[in-house]
């Protein structure tokens, strides 16, 4: 299985980005072709020395990295990727990962 990590740091304004990620983002997401399961952290992000910058992960899992290519190229996925340009205009706020997992 694959995943797409994208991890958003801490916003000049928590509520409203909170409020457009739920009620309009996770929506739009949620509609991607092959999108299997999408998680979204909860409560305040730390790192093993103590808190981050990070205020939001969301995890998309697809079932490889062709999948993830073509879900994108979907209109769904463009709404998608053109809707995390409000979220983080100049992506200087979002990091994304996309990669294949195996059990070790």
């Amino acid at each position: 299985m694959a995943r797409m990590v994208v991890i958003y740091r801490t916003p000049s304004d928590v509520e409203a980005f909170d409020r457009h990620y739920f009620d309009i983002h996770v929506p739009l997401a949620k509609k991607i072709p092959g999108l299997r399961k999408y998680e979204v952290s909860d409560g305040p992000i730390a790192t093993p020395v103590g808190s981050s910058n990070v205020h939001r992960i969301g995890t998309l899992y697809f079932d490889d990295l062709a999948a993830i290519e073509k879900a994108f190229a979907s209109p769904e996925g463009q709404a998608a990727r053109a809707d995390r340009r409000l979220l983080a205009p100049d992506d200087s706020g979002v990091q994304m990962f996309l990669f294949d997992n195996r059990e070790v």
